[in-house]
């Protein structure tokens, strides 16, 4: 009953990170101007992207190309923007919140795939970082907009934080409801936190 539970949690975990990275990814589509096939482009690209780099590093059948719906949930959200867009009014309140749902999302599911394939600690908090950042940076490149990574809220490091507490857990032998809850509510709330009060990392100065 536990495990099915938990089976059933990452699977919503999964669906929904990749149905908000998609559109948010729709939502730059709207900014740039772009047409139908332009906003299923860029919700795909931000959906599957930073999962499709994790496995392929980790040497693992790519997710979407086993499971197939991840690619209609990419292609239902993208297009249920472009319809739907007036409904997102303040078009980079949802982007941010968006990304940040998002983000926290594919930091758990990237850290706990890559330790269900028996990587290091260290390689599973990597996984989980580029698994929740890159589709973003990919998204961001193809905009032409500047990374979300590159502004001055933390970003980068709510993705580490969230794998970080994973790994954590995980190595204390934490039930795996709990550590996904933890790790999730963790990245989430720093992301809340850096958006809402303009928390900064202390910044490289020349001078």
């Amino acid at each position: 009953m536990f495990e099915q539970l938990v089976t059933q949690l990452i699977y919503i975990f999964s669906v929904s990170g990749v149905i908000v990275f998609s559109i948010s990814g729709a939502l730059y589509a709207a900014k740039r101007g772009m047409d139908i096939l332009g906003f299923i482009l860029m919700g795909a690209v931000t959906g599957v992207g930073g999962g499709t780099l994790r496995d392929l590093l980790l040497d693992i059948p790519v997710f979407w190309v086993q499971e197939p719906l991840t690619i209609y949930l990419c292609i239902g959200s993208s297009a249920f923007t472009y319809f739907a867009i007036k409904l997102f009014l303040k078009r980079d309140f949802w982007i941010v919140w968006m990304d940040a749902v998002g983000l926290s999302i594919f930091a758990v599911m990237g850290t706990q795939v890559a330790l269900n394939n028996y990587t290091p600690m260290v390689v599973a908090v990597v996984m989980g970082v580029m698994s929740a950042t890159f589709g973003g940076i990919m998204r961001d490149v193809l905009c032409a907009k500047t990374l979300m990574l590159m502004k001055p809220e933390m970003y980068i490091s709510c993705a580490l934080f969230s794998s970080m507490v994973y790994v954590g857990l995980y190595m204390l032998e934490v039930p795996e409801l709990f550590i996904v809850i933890a790790a999730f509510t963790a990245g989430f709330g720093l992301r809340a936190a850096a958006i809402l009060f303009k928390l900064t990392l202390p910044q490289f100065s020349s001078r």
